[in-house]
């Protein structure tokens, strides 16, 4: 039986009861989306999968998209490989929920642990509904109807900074350019309004003076990490965070180098967000 022990009162969720391995019948599927509405992240410790199961549990919830500045498994495009290495240590340590850069960014991220570093290279998850339930009346007000610019050359900006970095990237920054969405999104299957802006992505909210929009974005995002709205979790090899990019952000611990950490991830496709 599939059972849920929560990590933090904000969310997020250790799931029992289940191998990930495909193909998986259509109870359990229906049980973990249940779990991931409720908890916005799941954790699965102990999952031995091949590349095979990880592409069908994400393909059972939609179709994945690839990220344009990862590399990718042999063999299996969807899924990229993030990997911090003592020669090329991640750059991204920043709160952020995945892809906002897209017009449609991903329904969710499946993220599962290969190498790990003997101790650190946690990752933190924050609750998205917790953060647009805690802001006052009058800022949800002024936030209404406002929109805000996601940009991919703005995540990015430090390893374009790099030597070849815009010969490595040029072509999705192109591809990417800037897009804008609404601060407070309605999530579409619950119903519930999230914060729906991010420290990595998002650079300026649309039609505000600048000044304005700067000081508007700081409280934001600083409210955005308020510890109350956040969970943590401590990987092992072959655990598995399954999380709804639509109601939460997360951020890698980068706490590790020169350790190596390798992870493989496939994002889900979403839809615009309204």
């Amino acid at each position: 039986m599939i059972e849920f022990h929560p990590l933090a009162p904000a969310l997020g969720a250790e799931v029992s009861g289940v191998q990930l391995r495909a193909p998986l019948p259509a109870a359990a599927l229906e049980r973990i989306r249940e779990g991931l509405r409720r908890h916005l992240v799941l954790f699965f410790r102990d999952q031995a999968i091949g590349p095979a199961d990880h592409l069908a549990l994400a393909e059972a919830f939609g179709t994945p998209t690839p990220h344009p500045a990862y590399p990718h498994v042999d063999g299996f495009p969807a899924i990229n490989i993030l990997e911090s290495t003592p020669e090329r240590p991640t750059k991204i340590d920043t709160w952020h929920t995945d892809m906002t850069f897209l017009e449609a960014p991903p329904l969710g991220s499946i993220l599962r642990a290969r190498e790990l570093p003997e101790v650190g290279g946690d990752t933190m998850w924050a609750n998205l509904y917790a953060a647009y339930d805690g802001l006052s009346p009058g800022m949800r007000r002024y936030l209404e109807g406002m929109r805000a610019s996601h940009s991919f050359a703005h995540g990015f900006r430090h390893s374009l900074a790099e030597p070849g970095g815009w010969e490595r990237l040029g072509p999705a920054v192109r591809a990417n350019p800037p897009i804008d969405h609404p601060v407070i999104r309605t999530h579409p299957e619950t119903g519930r309004r999230a914060l729906f802006v991010n420290r990595l992505f998002t650079t300026h909210l649309i039609g505000v003076p600048e000044a304005e929009s700067a000081a508007i974005l700081a409280f934001l995002f600083d409210h955005l990490e308020t510890p109350e709205y956040a969970c943590r979790f401590r990987w092992r090899t072959n655990s598995i965070a399954f999380w709804d990019n639509r109601a939460t952000l997360h951020r890698p611990i980068n706490d590790y180098h020169p350790a190596l950490r390798r992870m493989e991830r496939i994002t889900i496709a979403g839809e615009r967000p309204r």
